[in-house]
């Protein structure tokens, strides 16, 4: 019997088969993943690798770090899991695909190759620029004092990227030569994010909000998600330092079905084909990260995994048993899967350690979740949390307070009475996630 009383059948077992599953990863994601996949009828053991404070209480922590490849691989052979689910960026950049691959273990993800989308934006901007798929103009530096000699002749307003992977703090929108030299200066002089640092994207300033695309991809289909909008900046009013996300609201209501439309037709496609023309063929989640501007979408960048704050909003929506999606992709059957949405919106705010996306303190005692998840349709995911004595921050966003409700106002209203439900010293968190839609009149 597995953990949850139900006989566990091998890979023989046909449609119906239990499955043994790892998620790979440990922040907010990763727990949104394990609570749905926990709720799956076919889920059998569930473990996560390294996991935080909240999935322990769902799934079995496993101290293997996201970037121990071999141990990851010599873990699921040794277990018999059925299934992994990698969640974070530098994994994949590590070919933990191929690793699992070459060895004959499932795996959703995309091959290291396929990966370069989103670990070298030197590579997706080359890309989108020979296959027609719009983006801000832009060119590539490897010497600072080029990069400078540029934006000084550019002018601003102007963004200045680490090419590669900086856990989503590497982009900087600047409005004055002040913020590109500095930005110019912690990249390439300072080293702020090491290697993801010694390429350095420089690219127009395009206006318009951000919005989030997310597709599951099987190398044949693609299936965009409902569309997502993530909040970057660290403080109200999109200023400060950029973040991993501050909060995320899902649908984006004044995102109309032929805007979909045309963004699977412009951006999604071109972009799979490119891959697969390349010998980079696409599996797993392709997740475009958009501007939406009066000449029409354009590309600020690519993901290759779930989103996050994003996949906390979605996994809230998601009405379809995810075990069946993530099988759909791996098998390359996503064409004969019918994916299934709650309506109404889901929202995620997240909260933060003081000083964050800077340096903050860690081992701090976290409460009131408990409380918080007394109100009605909330969840909480845990992030940068870690279980000693008691519950305890380890990361610089710490939890994601979800909603669901039949409007967005509805959702957004009932996720923040949570909260403020919680406590611990230092907590930041950004009032006004969806006020822009809300401002709009949604």
């Amino acid at each position: 019997m597995n953990r949850l009383g139900k006989p566990h059948f091998n890979k023989k077992g046909g449609k119906n088969m239990v499955s043994n599953v790892l998620i790979i990863g440990s922040g907010g994601r990763e727990h949104a993943l394990a609570w749905k996949l926990a709720q799956s009828s076919r889920i059998g053991k569930l473990y996560v690798a390294p996991g935080n404070g909240g999935t322990r209480d769902i799934a079995k922590n496993i101290a293997i770090e996201a970037t121990d490849i071999k141990g990851l691989a010599r873990f699921a052979k040794k277990n018999s899991i059925d299934l992994t689910l990698v969640g974070p960026d530098n994994s994949l950049a590590l070919g933990v695909v191929d690793t699992f691959q070459s060895r004959g273990l499932r795996i959703f993800g995309p091959t290291r190759a396929a990966a370069q989308i989103e670990a070298s934006k030197a590579f997706a901007k080359r890309l989108m620029k020979d296959n027609g798929i719009a983006t801000a103009p832009f060119r590539i530096f490897r010497k600072h004092e080029s990069a400078l000699d540029y934006v000084h002749k550019h002018g601003v307003p102007i963004v200045v990227k680490a090419s590669g992977l900086a856990l989503g703090k590497g982009a900087y929108p600047c409005k004055t030569l002040v913020e590109a030299e500095k930005a110019l200066a912690e990249i390439m002089l300072e080293h702020a994010y090491k290697q993801a640092g010694n390429e350095v994207i420089v690219e127009e300033f395009l206006n318009g909000q951000e919005v989030s695309i997310h597709a599951l991809c099987d190398g044949k289909t693609s299936i965009l998600l409902p569309t997502a909008q993530d909040h970057k900046p660290i403080f109200d009013g999109d200023k400060g330092k950029n973040t991993g996300g501050m909060g995320t609201i899902a649908p984006v209501p004044w995102v109309a079905d032929y805007t979909l439309r045309e963004v699977n037709e412009q951006v999604v496609r071109p972009t799979l084909q490119a891959l697969a023309k390349k010998g980079k063929p696409f599996t797993g989640c392709l997740y475009p990260g958009l501007k939406m501007t009066n000449e029409g979408p354009k590309v600020l960048e690519f993901n290759a995994r779930f989103g996050d704050p994003e996949t906390q909003s979605y996994m809230r929506l998601l009405k379809t048993d995810l075990l069946d999606v993530l099988d759909a992709c791996i098998d390359g059957k996503l064409a004969d899967l019918a994916i299934e949405w709650n309506s109404g919106f889901a929202v995620c705010v997240v909260l933060a350690s003081g000083g964050y996306p800077g340096k903050y303190k860690k081992e701090i005692p976290i409460s009131g979740i408990g409380e918080a998840e007394k109100i009605p349709s909330v969840v909480v995911f845990h992030a940068g949390t870690m279980y000693s004595d008691q519950l305890r921050t380890s990361g610089g966003r710490v939890l994601g307070v979800t909603a669901t409700g039949g409007t967005l106002q509805e959702a957004l209203d009932l996720a923040y009475k949570a909260v403020y439900c919680i406590k611990f010293k230092g907590k930041q968190f950004r009032k006004d996630i969806g006020a822009k839609a809300i401002a709009a009149g949604f």
